[in-house]
């Protein structure tokens, strides 16, 4: 019945049908693992996401880099020709892949021709399935994690970030907070048993879920169920509890970024408040619209930031609002105050109506050409997991269209009702304090060498 339903779906892809993104065929095999298709744009091609829920976020800070360690082990090699054969056939089938570690979960990513897919899908499960992991793979693993972060850790590093100087202005909000780890999380000293474990508890069907767009087979659910369905699920374990904040901040920092200039940076942050219903789709709007205030303010009507924007990020769970803006170092007190005049100014009016208008219209037909083509629809369906139910994905165009201008007033409201925080970053030495410093120091050279002369004479 399966299947019959699929060809079904299949036969009415070539017309409008396909290019309905919200409709996708989703059910779960006997073993728990989530399976979506959806016939995509590109017959020739397939585009494979294989999510497994695990990420940084469900591990304490001295273990957060875990998952992102058994990622690149899970690459290593599934005979003896190690990581360079596992590419050589990938290569072979002609298909790309790569893996990410995210907050919330790990990712597959996978392009490839479509008359593969089933010989690409079979390399991806043998990967999860025989991949040798010893002491070696896990050395090298442990190098590349390292690299990628930035390199060796080092006790300077270690001392710099612990004294919030090896921060971005809405990481370091976020240590402050206690919603984000003050270190890194160092993989030195990570055992083999503590990724075995892992892989045996979390990377089961039950926790997976397989996204597969584009020029599908007839009988890949029917190939799925013969091979990715023997995979034996677990028992499911408890996710972490996000954090949330635990620490009071400073309503006003300036901190260092880099040695010599003349640039800086604000940062006027706020905490999102949860809202009872159409949080994100809310919060998207609000930001677009503070996003157009910023820019008519400060680039349009003051000339003082090329490029303003607003911006929003998720530490733990919650969310952070944040307003910026490039600017020279001198002018970081004028654009201050105007930002403080605009917020207080939103406090008292709420949101233009006319305005609001525009940018909702303008944010719902963005959505029309956002995903296209089989990876971008296959990227969507992976972030959009959440929303699936009965055969339909949560539309974002639908979502847009409920939030009233009501709702967006009284979200601001609430955004605002705290004054936030303020964070400037600058360069440690501006260039007139150099042209000072370096004057003072030949001025004192030079009185030192009048000194030693009278001394002399």
């Amino acid at each position: 019945m399966r299947c019959l339903m699929f060809i079904c779906l299949l036969l009415g892809a070539p017309s409008s049908f396909a290019l309905d993104r919200t409709q996708v065929e989703g059910y779960l095999l006997p073993n728990g693992l989530q399976v979506l298709l959806k016939p995509g744009y590109e017959r020739d091609h397939v585009s494979i996401r294989l999510v497994v829920g695990i990420g940084f976020d469900d591990f304490p800070c001295a273990r957060q880099e875990l998952p992102h360690l058994l990622e690149h082990l899970l690459f290593s090699g599934i005979d003896d020709t190690g990581e360079g054969g596992l590419e050589e056939r990938m290569q072979a089938l002609g298909g790309e892949w790569n893996a990410y570690t995210s907050s919330a979960d790990t990712t597959f990513v996978i392009e490839a021709p479509a008359r593969n897919q089933r010989k690409v899908l079979d390399l991806l499960l043998a990967v999860l399935q025989d991949t040798r992991i010893d002491a070696d793979a896990l050395q090298v693993s442990k190098s590349i994690v390292e690299r990628e972060d930035g390199g060796h850790y080092t006790h300077l590093q270690r001392w710099l970030d612990r004294q919030d100087l090896g921060h971005r202005a809405s990481d370091q909000l976020a240590v402050e907070l206690g919603l984000k780890c003050a270190e890194r999380s160092s993989v030195q000293d990570m055992t083999l048993e503590e990724v075995n474990e892992l892989r045996q508890h979390w990377y089961a069907p039950n926790n997976m879920s397989l996204i597969v767009v584009g020029g599908l087979d007839r009988v890949l659910p029917a190939y799925l169920e013969r091979t990715w369905g023997q995979l034996e699920p677990v028992e499911p374990g408890e996710r972490r509890v996000l954090d949330g904040v635990t620490h009071k901040a400073q309503a006003r920092r300036e901190l260092i970024r880099g040695w010599l200039g003349d640039s800086a940076r604000l940062h006027w942050m706020f905490l999102e408040p949860v809202l009872d219903e159409n949080h994100d789709a809310t919060y998207d709007l609000l930001q677009r619209y503070l996003d157009w205030a910023l820019y008519r303010e400060l680039r349009l009507q003051h000339s003082l930031s090329y490029g303003p924007s607003a911006q929003r990020e998720r530490f733990g769970d919650t969310g952070l609002l944040s307003l910026n803006a490039d600017l020279d170092s001198d002018q970081v007190e004028p654009a201050e105050q105007i930002l403080g005049q605009m917020i207080e100014r939103l406090r008292k009016d709420g949101l233009d109506r006319a305005t609001f208008e525009r940018i909702k219209a303008a944010a719902i037909a963005r959505e029309a050409w956002t995903s296209q083509g089989n990876s971008a629809l296959a990227d969507y369906y992976w972030g959009a997991l959440n929303d699936y139910a009965d055969g339909r994905v949560g539309e974002a165009k639908t979502r847009l269209r409920e939030v009233s201008l009501e709702d967006a007033d009284a979200a601001l409201q609430a955004l605002f009702a705290e004054p936030g925080y303020v964070r400037v970053e600058k360069p440690l030495l501006g260039y007139d304090q150099l042209y000072g410093l370096g004057a003072l120091g030949l001025g004192l050279v030079f009185a030192a060498l009048l000194l030693w002369r009278r001394r002399r004479g």
